[in-house]
């Protein structure tokens, strides 16, 4: 690619990158994207074995109603037309020993008079989670692609909603999932809030989780991830867009303080006007560019910032149809016979979703089953300096599994047909994420700021170089890699002085 401003080296072919290179063409820049696995999508992906497909992202798409700003971006990806979507009724369900089971209903009204009902005496925590719901659906934001009265209206609504929740919106960004869990004085109750949000994450995005669910704004994509991502691509290569895959890069060249292209693992160089990383951050920063271009606020965030929990991610392959189980967003977890350790850490629930709202993704009268256990990614680092342990220590992770989901589900074990075990070492050898991570910087009390002042995504004394996806987008997610990428290309029309195309 010759070297001019029109042109752009684009580093990953995820969402954001994907997305990056989208914008770009639509703008008339000249894009190529190189991508180190040999599909699009990134940590938007699936895996098919012996008839089943596993999927290790989706599980709800912001921005499904037509109505929804976030739609627009959809449809300018490529990614709405055509696809269709499903609601759960439940966002999940957990079951106690005592035989009692919690269920957290997508439609806010329903959530509210099951929680009350099953814990009347923690009503006053209940009814701050019920109203932080009812804050977040009152948030009507506008989109570019609306007309110009419409866009008017819900910029002064968005406008007078944030005067009457202001403050309530900043408290409640400096409160963690951990604190609010201890709030209930039911045992199940708060063991459950525990379960479904992050420990560190900042509540108001759980609000906002659920705000989208009772909108019917937050569907399941029939058909998991890999569609998806295979619509991004399609749309780029549509619009002129060029894909290399199997080509890792190495290092990101300079020159006087210049991004001037990138070098591939193989030795090969080439050049561009500007380069764009949708990569891993931490490789991108301290890799790439080594760590030549850092000031003290980006030493800060990957020193203190948390990031994503790793995961161990089992997948099972299962001869069954779970036609008694409600479709649900996140599953159902159940209480252990007694605390038993699973790979690094004791466990005494275990989480399954089961789904059963998707039939592309296993044959006739099956079921695909997945069980998401945080798990260290040093463990595994430190296991695979001996390969058999580590393959050792992942089948009998699966054989347990198996094992322990026969105390909810009598016979399943005999109707288990596929494995599939996924680890943090699994998640940073395909997408090169930092510690295994499965998405980027958690949003918590310390960095909360983010929500309102985006990060930059330029560094310090490089110049043509940018970042997007979820390393510059604390919180992750696939709605914000793409409007990370539409953000950078605005930016970089700015730059230009060229008006932003979106369509």
């Amino acid at each position: 690619m010759a070297a001019d401003e029109k042109s752009m080296i684009i580093i990953g072919a995820g969402f954001a990158g994907l997305a990056a290179g989208i914008y770009g063409r639509l703008n008339g820049y000249r894009t190529e994207i190189y991508e180190m696995h040999n599909l699009p999508g990134g940590l938007c992906t699936s895996w098919k074995r012996k008839g089943y497909t596993f999927d290790a992202c989706i599980h709800w798409l912001v921005g499904s109603s037509p109505e929804s700003s976030m739609n627009s971006i959809w449809q300018e990806t490529g990614i709405a037309p055509g696809r269709e979507f499903v609601y759960a009724g439940e966002y999940c369900r957990a079951e106690g020993a005592d035989g009692r089971a919690i269920i957290f209903h997508a439609d806010t009204d329903t959530l509210e008079k099951n929680l009350l009902e099953t814990a009347p005496q923690d009503k006053e925590p209940i009814m701050d989670f019920i109203r932080g719901i009812r804050m977040c659906s009152a948030f009507d934001f506008p989109s570019e692609n609306e007309p110009l009265l419409t866009r008017i209206r819900k910029q002064i609504g968005t406008f007078f909603t944030f005067m009457k929740y202001g403050n309530e919106f900043r408290k409640w960004t400096k409160i963690t999932g951990e604190e609010f869990a201890s709030r209930f004085s039911d045992p199940l109750l708060r063991q459950v809030f525990r379960e479904i949000w992050i420990p560190e994450f900042s509540m108001v995005f759980l609000f906002f989780t659920f705000a989208y669910l009772s909108k019917r704004n937050a569907g399941y994509p029939i058909g998991g991830s890999m569609p998806m991502s295979e619509a991004l691509e399609r749309r780029y290569r549509e619009l002129g867009g060029v894909i290399h895959y199997n080509k890792r890069v190495a290092r990101i060249l300079t020159n006087d303080g210049r991004a001037t292209g990138i070098r591939l693992v193989d030795g090969t160089e080439y050049s561009a006007g500007r380069v764009i990383s949708a990569a891993d951050g931490h490789a991108t920063l301290f890799d790439m560019l080594d760590g030549k271009f850092l000031d003290a606020g980006i030493r800060e965030q990957y020193d203190t910032w948390p990031v994503f929990h790793s995961l161990l991610f089992i997948s099972l392959g299962v001869n069954r149809k779970f036609d008694d189980m409600p479709l649900s967003v996140s599953g159902l977890s159940f209480p252990l016979k007694e605390p038993v350790i699973i790979a690094d850490r004791m466990r005494d629930r275990l989480p399954v979703h089961i789904y059963n709202q998707d039939p592309t993704l296993a044959p006739e009268g099956k079921t695909v089953v997945t069980i998401m256990l945080e798990s260290d990614y040093f463990y595994w680092k430190k296991l695979a300096e001996d390969r058999s342990l580590y393959v050792q220590k992942k089948e009998e992770s699966a054989s347990l599994i198996i094992k322990l989901l026969e105390q909810r589900f009598p016979g399943i074990a005999d109707q288990v047909e596929v494995t599939d075990v996924a680890t943090p070492l699994t998640f940073e050898r395909f997408t090169g994420n930092w510690k295994g991570s499965f998405e980027g910087w958690l949003i918590t009390p310390k960095n909360s700021y983010t929500i309102m002042k985006p990060m930059s995504q330029t560094v310090p004394g490089l110049k043509n170089f940018y970042m997007c996806g979820q390393w510059v987008e604390p919180g992750g997610g696939l709605p914000t890699s793409i409007m990370s990428a539409r953000r950078l290309i605005k930016m970089i029309c700015r730059e230009d002085g060229t008006k932003f195309k979106a369509v």
